[in-house]
This record gives structure tokens, sequence and C-alpha cells, in this order.
């Protein structure tokens, strides 16, 4: 028995059954047809996606790894040659495990970047993307972020070439201008100072325009010695010889010295002092250390010997006859008498009387 249409009013509205079908059907087949004349050339880009990165990425950890074991051959070979006599001289293991660290650290960096950012142009390729226009925006990025962090470029690009070029490196002394002091640590950015007085400097290194480092190459070390001009030159010579010798075969001086001891000459002839210089060539730093080791050892041996050291300040005056005390008193004056001559040639004019018999002339009419 049929059903009534009026209890089913959406029956009528409904589309047909067989056409929902059928467009499902076309739109399935057409995209089944796109994926099977499509799916190859998907497949050959991701793998050809995947490769590019899997390259990418193991030749950068081979190139890192190459280096950090280039760096430890370095810093092994600076340990090794820190325990003989010579490496103690001339050899600061803490100074080539910085430089060589930071050295390694540039040359890792620079390697991710150029290895990574070729990978990468190679995806945007394959993913056949026009990559000038994205180029030239990422050229004017660039020179905009170069131009806000021009100070923090500065800042590396010194860093780099100092320590390329082995300007300064960890236990140097320093003077860079806006600060001096020691070596404690070299950075790409900051270098790490301590002062004479203990206080930490932090000194960025783009600040730096000149350095001067006073731990490269030779040092010398200067003492100058005031006699008294009644020594016998000779005599001084012998002594401070003496001293010159000692110090070459006692330990650490004999490290230290890298020079004899010689004794320049006169500096300077008063009347009352004459002033003997003394030079030698040292291990780079260490030129206080010998200066303050010379003065003490010819203090004591012209003690010894009987020599005098004549100090800063002026040698007294002899003994002389005391002054007459009578010779600072002025002598009497000739007008202290009112009546002296020359009182009364300087006496005032007393004025003409007025009125009086012997007042004068009198001019009438």
């Amino acid at each position: 028995m049929p059903r009534p249409a009026a209890l089913f009013p959406l029956a009528a509205d409904t589309p047909d059954a067989s056409q929902t079908i059928r467009e499902t059907h076309e739109s399935v087949t057409n995209a089944a047809s796109f994926i099977e004349e499509n799916w190859a050339g998907w497949l050959y880009l991701g793998l050809r996606i995947l490769l590019i990165l899997v390259i990418a990425f193991a030749l950068r950890s081979v190139v890192r790894k190459s280096l950090t074991k280039l760096i430890t051959r370095m810093n092994r070979g600076a340990e090794a040659v820190e325990g003989t006599a010579l490496g103690g001289l001339l050899v600061n293991a803490e100074r080539r495990r910085q430089r060589s660290e930071a050295i390694g650290s540039v040359l890792r960096s620079v390697a991710s970047f150029l290895i990574l950012g070729t990978a990468g142009l190679m995806v945007l390729g394959a993913l056949d993307i026009n990559l000038g226009p994205l180029l030239a925006s990422a050229g004017v990025a660039g020179v905009a972020i170069g131009f806000g962090a021009r100070n923090l470029v500065t800042d590396f690009l010194s860093g780099v070439f100092m320590i390329l070029e082995d300007q300064y490196g960890v236990g140097d002394k320093i003077d860079a201008g806006v600060a001096s002091g020691e070596v404690v640590e070299v950075g790409l950015r900051v270098t790490k100072l301590r002062g004479d007085n203990g206080e930490i400097w932090y000194v960025r290194n783009g600040e730096i325009k000149r350095i001067g480092n006073l731990s490269q190459g030779w040092a010398t070390a200067g003492v100058a010695v005031q006699v008294k001009p009644t020594e016998s030159l000779s005599h001084i010579r012998e002594v401070i010889q003496g001293i010159a010798d000692t110090m070459a075969k006692e330990s650490p001086w004999d490290e230290r010295l890298w020079g004899p001891v010689e004794v320049l000459g006169l500096d300077e002839v008063l009347l009352a002092s004459m002033t003997v210089k003394v030079s030698a060539k040292t291990m780079p730093g260490q030129q206080f250390a010998v200066e303050r080791e010379l003065r003490w050892r010819i203090k004591d041996s012209f003690d010894s010997a009987g020599i005098g050291i004549v100090g800063g300040l002026a040698a007294p005056a002899e003994d002389e006859a005391p002054a007459d005390p009578s010779a600072a008193v002025a002598p009497p004056s000739a007008l202290a008498n009112p009546a002296s001559p020359q009182s009364l040639a300087t006496a005032a004019i007393p004025p003409p009387a007025v009125g009086g018999q012997g007042s004068g002339p009198r001019i009438t009419k």
C-alpha cells in the first residue's frame, strides 16, 4: 500500500540519489586520475628534497667533527709542549687553547652557514620557487639588519682578526687604550682584562683602536742607582757584575734573564750624586720582577761593599759659621735726629704772618 506524499514533505525536494552518487564517483575518479598522473613527480621531488637535507646535515656533522678533532689535537700538542722546559718559557697552554677554540668556533659557524644555506637554496630551487625576488628581499633585509647591528658586526670582525693574527692572548699584559691589564679571556666580541688593582675590564673588540702588547718578544729591565760622586766606578762595576753572575746561576732568574746584566754607564752626574744605569733583557712580562730583585741585591751588596747610595733629596749643606745678627740691622739714619742739618733742611717752610708790623711790604692805592 503506497504511503501518502504529505507524510514525507522533503522527499519531493531531495535530489536523485543516483545523480549524487554519480557526481561523487566523478570527483573521486578525477582525484585518483590527478594523483595517478602526478604521484611519480611528487615522489621524485620528495626524495630529492630528503636527499638534499640528508647530505647537508651529514656533511655539516662531518665538518664539525673534523674541526673539533683538529682543535683537540692542537690543545693536546700545547699541553705536551707545556711540560718541557721550552714550553715553560715560550708556550702558554691556556692562551693556545682559547685561541684554537675561538678559531674553531668561527670555522664551525661559517661551515654550518654555508652548508645549510646552500641546501636551503637547493630545496627552494627544487620547489620551482623563483629565487631572484627572494634574494633581493634578503639582501635588503640584510643591509637593514647590518646597519642596525653594525656595532655587533664590528666587534665580531675585529675579534676574528685579532685572534687570527694572534695580536694578544691569555696571560698577556696589554694596553688597549681604553683599559690596560692582563688578558683573562679572549672572545669574539669582548676581551676581558684584569687591572693592576684586581678589577675586571670588559672591552669590546670594536672599541680597540690600538694595542700595546707588553708580553711579546722580550722586555727590558732598567735600574738607576744614585751613588756618591766620590765612589770608585770600577768598584761599582765589579760589584754589579758579581750580582749579575749570581743571578744568572740561580733559579728562577736563570730563566727570566734572557741576556747578561749590563752596566750601561753614568746616566747623570751632579755635584752631590751620580746615577749609574743598569739594564738586562728579560722574559716578556718579567721585567718588573727582575727590576725589584736587582734593586734588592744592589742595595744589599753596596751596603756590604761600603758604597754609599744617595737618595732623591738634595745633600745637606756643609757646616758654616753662624751669620752676624747685627748684619740684619739697618744702620741709623741721620733723619732720626731733628737737630741734624739733614732734618733742618727737610723742615717745612712756615707761612707768612697776616696784619703784623714785620709782615713785609704793604700795597696801597
